[in-house]
C-alpha cells in the first residue's frame, strides 16, 4: 500500500489538541449554576481522583499491625514514635501526639507534611509540624504526624522519587496513589486507637502536606473537618511526582477539587508570598460559592496571612480556634493563641533511629511486583460468570477503562464537519474531509468514499493513516471491494499519522501525563469521533483496523455506540510485554484498567473478528466473555492475518 500520494492530501492541519495543559496555566473556575450540576461534577472529580491514582476499585485493607518504638513523655502530651503497613512489609512512619491530663475520647488530626528539609520533624519560622502537633494535643487532639514517601524514617525503604517508572504508570502506580493510600491507611488507623472518637477526624497540611489534605477530603469523606494550607490554587498545581498522578488534571484543577469538603468545615490558608496570593479575591470566593449552594457559607473560611510560603505561627493558630470549633465545640472558630513549646531531640522521635527496618520491609521493586500481582489478580477475581457478575464488572472496571482512555464517542450536535472538496469518479464520489469535534478543535484529515446506493458504512484505521487506502491513483483493492458492496468507506489520519504526522507538543514539561493525553488515547477519540460522524450518516457502520492501528480499534470499540461488524488485526501484539505497551500504545492506567480484556467485556455480544495474533493473545478470556453473552458465534479470532479478500468474506456473511 502506498504511504502517501497526492489525491489522499486533504489539508495539513493545525489541530487545538498541540496546545498543552501544565501546573503554571492560570485555570478558571467554571460557572456551576445549581447544586445538582455541581454534585455530577463532584462525582466525576472524585472517580478521576480515584482512577488517576490507582485507588479505584479501592484496594483490599490489609491489617495495620501498628508498633511502638519509642515515647516521650510531655507534661501535658506524650509523642510515640509509630509504624504501621499501609500494604504488606511496607510502612507508614510518624509521630502520635496524645493528649495528657484530659478524659477521651478525642477527636483526632492528621498531618501530611510539606516538603520541608526535615519532614515531619521540621521546625523554624515557617512552619513547625512538632509544634503544630504539641499544641492540637493540649487542646485536647490526637494527632499524628506521618512521613511523607522517601521522607525521615520512610526514606529507608523507597525515595521520594519513586513510581515515576511509565511501566508503573500502566497499572495505575504512582507515588502520588501510594501516598495518598497511606493517608486513607492513616484515618484507618486513628479510627483504630480506642481514645480517639471515629466520627471527629480531621486532618490538615501545608504546600505538598496541604495537596495531600485536600485529596484525601475530596476521597473519604471520614475526614470530618479540614484546613489545607498554601496550595488551593489557580495558577500552580503542585511541582513534585507526589502530587501528580497520570491523568488527575486532563479536565480539572486544585480549586475545584478542593470544593469537593462542600459542606464539610474548612479553613483555606493563604499567604501574600506564593501562588495563593490572589485567594482571597479568586479562589475562596470560587469555593465558599459552591458552600452556598448547601447554605453552609459559615462552615468555610479563608485566613490571609503576609507572609511567604508557610505553615507559620500565625497560620496555626488560626488552625487551633477553626478544629477547637468543629471537632471540639469550643470557640468561635477564630484563632487561639499558641502556647510556647520545646521539643525534644529529634533522633528521639525517629521510629528506626538504628537505621534498621523490621525483617517483614520489602524494597522498592517487591512493592512495584506486589502492586502489579495485586492488579492482575483484581481483574481476574472480577471476570464475568454469569450476568450479574458481568454486569458488575462493566461497572467496575468499565469506569477504570473509561477514565483511563478519556475518549468518548461525541453526540452528532457536536461534530465540526469541513468538507474540502469533492469529485465523481466511476461508481463513486470522493470527499476530502476534516472532521473533529466544536468543542475541543481537533481537525482530523479524512477521506470519504460514497458508492451510488450505499447500504452501509465502514471506518478504516491504520498506523499509517488515509494514504493506506490508496493504490497508486486508485482506492486499495480493500476500498474497492468495500464499495462494490455498497459501503461507504472513511479512511481518517489519527493524531500523528499521516498529514497529522507532524503534529508535535511540547512533552518535556513537568508532569506532562498529568494534564494531556498520550498520543494513542488521541488516536483513539479520533477513531470514535469518525465512528460518530459515519453514524451521524444515517447508515449501520462498522470498524476495521489494520495493522498496528487494530490494537488501537479494538481498545476504542470498548468505548464505542452502535458499531455492527468490528475487524481487528491484532498485529502479533506481544501482549503480556509491558515494554511493548510503553512504546507502541502507552496510556496511564490502561493495564491497570484490563486493557483488551475489558474492551471485549464492554463489546461482547456484537460481532468480533480478530486476526493475526500472537501465543500471548488472551484468547481464552474473549472466548469465556462471549460464552458469557451468550453469543460464541459472535466471535471469531484466528491466528493467521486475513487478506484483503479474508476482511472481504465476512461481509458474505
Amino acid at each position: 500500500m502506498a504511504q502517501s500520494t497526492d489525491w489522499t492530501t486533504v489539508f495539513i492541519p493545525k489541530d487545538g489538541r498541540t496546545e498543552v495543559r501544565h501546573l503554571d496555566m492560570v485555570f478558571t473556575f467554571p460557572n456551576y449554576t445549581t447544586r445538582a450540576i455541581w454534585e455530577s461534577r463532584s462525582e466525576h472529580l472524585r472517580k478521576r481522583i480515584l482512577t488517576s491514582t490507582g485507588l479505584y476499585p479501592m484496594p483490599e485493607r490489609c491489617p495495620l499491625n501498628p508498633k511502638v518504638t519509642g515515647k516521650i513523655e510531655g507534661e501535658d502530651y506524650t509523642i510515640e514514635n509509630v509504624y504501621f503497613e499501609s500494604i504488606p512489609g511496607f510502612f507508614v512512619t510518624g509521630n502520635l501526639y496524645r493528649p495528657k491530663g484530659k478524659q477521651g475520647p478525642f477527636p483526632a488530626i492528621a498531618n501530611p507534611h510539606g516538603h520541608w528539609v526535615h519532614g515531619r520533624l521540621e521546625n523554624q519560622e515557617l512552619g513547625s509540624i512538632p509544634g503544630r502537633c504539641i499544641n492540637y494535643a493540649r487542646l485536647g487532639f490526637v494527632s499524628f504526624a506521618y512521613d511523607m514517601i522517601g521522607y525521615n524514617d520512610s526514606k529507608l525503604q523507597v525515595p521520594h522519587t519513586y513510581g515515576s517508572d511509565p511501566k508503573g504508570y500502566l497499572w495505575g502506580i504512582s507515588l502520588m496513589g501510594l501516598q495518598l493510600w497511606n493517608s486513607i491507611r492513616v484515618i484507618d488507623f486513628l479510627q483504630s486507637l480506642p481514645d480517639v472518637d471515629p466520627d471527629r477526624i480531621g486532618c490538615t497540611g501545608a504546600s505538598g502536606g496541604g495537596t495531600q489534605t485536600f485529596m484525601l477530603m475530596s476521597i473519604d469523606k471520614r475526614v470530618k473537618v479540614s484546613v489545607p494550607a498554601v496550595m488551593i490554587s489557580a495558577y500552580m498545581q503542585g511541582g513534585c511526582l507526589c502530587e501528580n498522578a497520570p491523568n488527575l488534571r486532563i479536565d480539572c484543577f486544585n480549586v475545584e477539587i478542593g470544593a469537593m469538603m462542600a459542606p464539610r468545615p474548612m479553613l483555606m490558608l493563604s499567604c501574600t508570598g506564593d501562588w495563593t496570593s490572589h485567594t482571597p479575591e479568586v479562589e475562596y470566593p470560587a469555593i465558599r460559592g459552591i458552600y452556598q449552594m448547601y447554605d453552609a457559607v459559615d462552615k468555610v473560611k479563608n485566613v490571609h496571612v503576609n507572609a511567604g510560603h508557610n505553615y507559620n505561627q500565625e497560620s496555626r493558630e488560626a488552625s487551633y480556634g477553626w478544629f477547637s470549633k468543629w471537632l471540639l465545640g469550643v470557640g468561635d472558630g477564630n484563632s487561639i493563641k499558641e502556647t510556647p513549646f520545646e521539643l525534644p531531640n529529634s533522633e528521639d522521635m525517629l521510629v528506626f533511629p538504628d537505621g534498621k527496618l523490621p525483617e517483614n520491609a520489602i524494597t522498592g521493586d517487591q512493592l512495584m511486583a506486589y502492586l502489579i500481582d495485586k492488579a492482575k489478580s483484581q481483574i481476574l477475581s472480577l471476570k464475568p460468570k454469569d450476568s450479574a457478575t458481568l454486569q458488575a464488572y462493566r461497572d467496575v472496571m468499565g469506569v477504570v477503562y473509561q477514565y483511563a482512555i478519556n475518549a468518548k464517542q461525541p453526540e452528532t450536535c457536536d461534530l465540526k464537519i469541513e468538507k474540502v472538496n469533492e469529485e465523481k469518479r466511476d461508481n463513486y464520489r470522493l470527499e476530502r474531509l476534516i472532521i473533529g469535534q466544536k468543542s475541543v478543535g481537533e481537525r482530523i484529515p479524512s477521506l470519504l468514499f460514497v458508492p451510488e446506493n450505499p447500504t452501509g458504512a465502514v471506518l478504516i484505521v491504520h498506523q499509517f493513516g488515509k494514504s493506506a487506502l490508496a493504490d497508486g491513483d486508485s482506492p486499495s483493492p480493500l476500498v474497492k471491494g468495500l464499495l462494490a458492496k455498497s459501503k461507504i468507506v472513511l479512511g481518517i489520519d489519527t493524531f500523528k499519522t499521516g498529514e497529522t504526522a507532524l503534529i508535535s507538543r511540547n512533552e518535556s514539561i513537568n508532569h506532562f501525563y498529568t494534564y494531556n493525553l498520550s498520543d494513542t488515547a488521541l488516536r483513539i477519540q479520533d477513531i470514535l469521533t469518525g465512528l460518530a460522524y459515519l453514524q451521524s450518516l444515517a447508515y449501520t457502520v462498522d470498524l476495521i483496523g489494520l495493522d498496528q492501528a487494530g490494537i488501537w480499534c479494538l481498545l476504542a470499540r470498548g468505548l464505542a455506540r452502535n458499531v455492527n461488524k468490528t475487524i481487528i488485526d491484532a498485529n502479533q501484539i506481544d501482549y503480556e510485554n509491558d515494554d511493548v505497551w510503553v512504546k507502541d500504545l502507552f496510556i496511564p492506567h490502561i493495564r491497570k484498567a484490563g486493557d483488551l480484556r475489558t474492551s471485549s467485556v464492554l463489546i461482547a455480544p456484537n460481532k468480533l473478528y480478530i486476526h493475526n495474533i500472537s501465543d500471548s493473545f488472551p484468547s481464552e478470556w474473549f472466548r469465556d466473555i462471549y460464552s458469557v453473552v451468550g453469543s460464541p458465534e459472535s466471535l471469531h479470532i484466528q491466528a493467521e492475518k486475513m487478506s484483503d479478500q479474508g476482511i472481504l468474506n465476512i461481509y458474505k456473511e
